[in-house]
């Protein structure tokens, strides 16, 4: 017997998360979706797509406006998604209508003001309905909020929580998307931040941010519900803020630029610039990736009464990051479907509703990966902090070269390789060994700031300084001459990557994508400490290369 199918109409079908989202129902053999929007013609389009997916769910198309929801009830929703944005200055009418029809409303906003008054809204008529009305389930704050509880799972305390978004540069835009953020950009945001309420330009603030699997981005201050939902939700005691990017430089200075005429009251809003600004960075997306990502932090107190940081971050490949938006949606209607979610229907803003893993259980089979990391800060040794849980579970030969406590020498033998030519002039002029297998003698001295490394090669030395990130507590920094290399950890079963982030001469910063490609790793093997380095560049080949077994032995 066939499963009762149950009427989701998903309003804003034909739009960028729309699409996305539509293609999670379509494999759901429960459910009946009615692809919604003004445009006809392209949700038969959309229809005939999913139609050559062979879908388990059965798809329809229907007209209809959100502004004049007249036609709704007659589609029988059980549910109605939209998907349309932008939510920027809008009423909760079409939510209103919704609940009249007595069916589940649900939304992807984004937008501070519509989500912070939702619930006082619609909650009286959510409960008389005996439906839910759940507003913001996408990114900001569905996600945020589930990647939050997920680190700070028996924190006593919470100081200091941040959340970062940036997409890549060729994912599609939707103009919607576009005229949100002109509608907050230069304006006053408020914000919780050095432990009260205070306001600041949106758009502001502008820094180069981490997103692990991505390199360092600029991100700026953005307007979203996460700014009065995080301080309230998480009782956090010092900070709580949310900044969005554009992957190129060009774009994100070029709307900070853009956002000192609203600050200099030069115009009221930048929203008409919505079409301009769509078309500018449509041109110059070929000069980005389509790779984009998040990043969730948070730093407090454990059970134990011990100091805490933990990040949790996503990236997407190939296009996928508009993928992610979506995602939060669907597992929202998952639950819904299965009877899953917590408490009887109300209104409310989608936080506490969902556990992250039910969000990632909709990107798989997707090109997205995601990364969870926890630190002690008190705890010494470098690489130890940087490892965090993982620490304990490495090989004791890794953890004895890299405890980070006292100086250690490691001796044994390496295989060198490397290019002729200009390659060979870097490695002599560094102290690097000439191709071959050479006797080879590794001391690592624990420093005020980090470590000194001093590696010998036969008759050739080489030394570096490895020390923590100027910062970011995620990163640690090597440096030789007048050369600093940015790396971030990787962990795996028997040791550890190192993930080459950037590079600077001196304190000036230097393009990546001049730097020297890097693959290094520190792993255990038959009891015995191993490493395997290569550095080679597009314009000279491999500068070096070397990878050895050496005995661990304290100073």
């Amino acid at each position: 017997m066939s499963p009762e199918r149950k009427r989701i109409v998903l309003v804003g079908a034909s739009g960028v998360f729309g699409q996305r989202l539509a293609a999670m129902i379509a494999r759901w053999p429960d459910a009946t979706l009615v692809l919604a929007a003004r445009d006809l013609t392209r949700l038969e389009a959309l229809a005939a797509e999913l139609a050559k997916t062979k879908p388990a769910a059965r798809i329809e198309v229907a007209r209809l406006d959100r502004t004049d929801p007249k036609g709704l009830a007659a589609l029988a929703p059980w549910a109605v998604v939209d998907a349309a944005g932008p939510f920027q200055g809008q009423d909760h009418a079409f939510p209103r209508a919704v609940l009249a029809a007595q069916a589940h409303y649900l939304d992807l906003a984004d937008a501070r003001d519509f989500v912070g008054g939702f619930e006082a809204a619609l909650d009286a008529a959510a409960r008389q309905a005996g439906r839910w009305a759940i507003a913001g389930a996408s990114s900001t704050p569905a996600l945020s909020h589930a990647a939050l509880d997920t680190l700070t799972r028996d924190w006593t305390r919470i100081d200091r929580v941040e959340a970062a978004i940036s997409p890549g540069a060729r994912a599609p835009r939707g103009l919607s998307v576009v005229r949100a953020i002109l509608a907050w950009a230069g304006g006053p945001v408020r914000l919780f931040t050095d432990g009260r309420w205070t306001t600041a330009p949106g758009w502001s603030r502008p820094r180069r941010l981490a997103f692990p699997g991505l390199g360092r981005r600029w991100t700026s201050l953005a307007e979203t519900p996460d700014l009065d939902l995080l301080p309230g939700r998480f009782h956090v005691r010092r900070a709580a803020t949310f900044h969005a990017g554009l992957e190129l430089s060009v774009l994100h200075l070029g709307l900070w630029a853009l956002s000192l005429l609203r600050r200099a009251r030069l115009v009221r809003t930048l929203e008409p610039l919505a079409v301009l600004l769509a078309a500018a960075a449509g041109l110059v997306a070929p000069l980005g990736s389509d790779r984009g990502g998040m990043v969730v932090c948070a730093e407090g107190i454990d059970a134990d009464g011990g100091p805490r940081l933990a990040r949790w971050s996503l990236w997407a490949e190939a296009g996928a990051g508009p993928h992610t938006p979506a995602a939060p949606a669907a597992a929202v209607l998952r639950a819904l479907l299965d009877d899953r979610l917590p408490g009887p229907p109300r209104a409310t803003p989608c936080v506490g509703l969902l556990d992250l893993e039910d969000i990632l259980h909709e990107l798989r089979g997707l090109p997205i990966r995601t990364r969870l990391e926890r630190q002690r800060p008190d705890r010494p040794g470098l690489f130890a902090r940087l490892l965090g849980e993982t620490w304990e579970a490495l090989p004791p030969a890794v953890r004895r070269a890299h405890a980070g406590v006292e100086a250690v020498t490691l001796t044994g033998q390496a295989r060198a390789r490397g290019a002729p030519g200009l390659a060979a002039l870097v490695r002599r002029l560094q102290g690097l060994p000439p191709a071959g297998v050479h006797a080879t003698t590794v001391t690592l001295t624990p420093t005020a700031a980090g470590e000194r490394w001093t590696r010998r090669f036969g008759e050739r030395s080489f030394g570096s300084t490895i020390s923590p990130a100027r910062g970011d507590p995620w990163a640690f920094e090597e440096t030789a001459g007048p050369l600093t290399y940015r790396f971030t950890v990787a962990p795996y079963a028997s040791g550890f990557s190192w993930i080459f982030e950037g590079w600077r001469l001196g304190p000036l910063p230097l393009p990546r994508a001049w730097g020297p490609r890097v693959r290094a790793r520190t792993f255990a093997r038959d009891d015995a400490y191993r490493f395997r380095v290569l550095v080679a560049h597009p314009w000279l080949g491999v500068i070096f290369g070397y990878a050895g077994r050496l005995n661990v032995d304290a100073a």
